[in-house]
């Protein structure tokens, strides 16, 4: 394997899904600005999902259709018949 090709600036960050509020923490390189105060007290970067699996529909098992940015209606005017 070739050596030092994997970042080592791992650190504590809270990942939180936007779509129900669920956070959690792990280790990741990703950037950010913005900060949280955790449960234990103390702060760290926060990165913001759309979705995880707490709120996916594949895990969750309820079919929920997310419409972001009216992707289906730019599909129908795209497609219309004219």
């Amino acid at each position: 394997m070739k050596q030092g090709i994997h970042p080592q600036n791992y650190r504590f960050v809270v990942f939180k899904d936007m779509s129900n509020g669920f956070a959690f923490i792990s280790k990741s390189t990703a950037a950010t600005k913005e900060t949280i105060q955790w449960e234990d007290g103390k702060e760290y970067p926060l990165i913001k999902l759309e979705i995880s699996n707490t709120s996916h529909p594949f895990f969750t098992g309820k079919n929920v259709l997310l419409d972001t940015a009216g992707r289906i209606d730019k599909f129908k005017k795209k497609y219309a018949k004219k």
